[in-house]
């Protein structure tokens, strides 16, 4: 059994118990993702699994078998920041930045869910293209916690990167 994180390939643990939080910063060694609450109320360990956001604190390493699992690691490529880990660092978007990683894998994931058109509570319209406002913004983040009180900077780089525009020109 075996997956894939940030572009290489990772033997899956042998316990079934293990969570994907626990596998990747213990055995994988990442870092980046966080531990907070542990129990799927901060956000702080949210990732990319075949492009989607999870929170890795609820999700079993096991579950992950065959899947592409993207960490906050793998989001720069080739050394170059991503334009929202660019954004974030423009807009303050960050303090002690203990949330930022989860917070990034979320926007990216979010982004990906407005580009298919899926709708949020505050979403005008229950199908077709997405309209990423502020309000919009505000939404589908508000499950990522930022004890800090960095929530305006978070909303303008994200905003930066994907507000107001159609899902249709949301970048990939």
């Amino acid at each position: 059994m075996s997956l894939t994180i940030n572009g290489y390939s990772a033997e899956l643990p042998r316990d079934p118990r293990v969570s994907l939080l626990d596998f990747l910063r213990e055995t994988m060694h990442l870092s980046g993702t966080k531990k907070g609450c542990n129990q799927g109320a901060c956000g702080a360990c949210t990732v990319l699994v075949d492009g989607e956001r999870i929170l890795s604190c609820l999700t079993l390493a096991v579950q992950m078998d065959g899947r592409t699992v993207t960490t906050i690691e793998g989001v720069a490529h080739d050394g170059v920041l991503d334009p929202l880990q660019t954004a974030f660092i423009e807009h303050d978007g960050f303090q002690c930045g203990y949330c930022t990683p989860g917070q990034i894998c979320s926007a990216i994931g979010m982004a990906a869910e407005a580009r298919r058109g899926a709708p949020s509570h505050v979403s005008a319209d229950l199908g077709g293209d997405v309209t990423l406002t502020r309000e919009e913004l505000q939404e589908r983040m508000s499950g990522n916690l930022c004890r800090c009180g960095a929530h305006n900077g978070i909303i303008e780089a994200i905003a930066q990167v994907y507000a107001d525009a159609p899902s249709a020109q949301v970048p990939a």
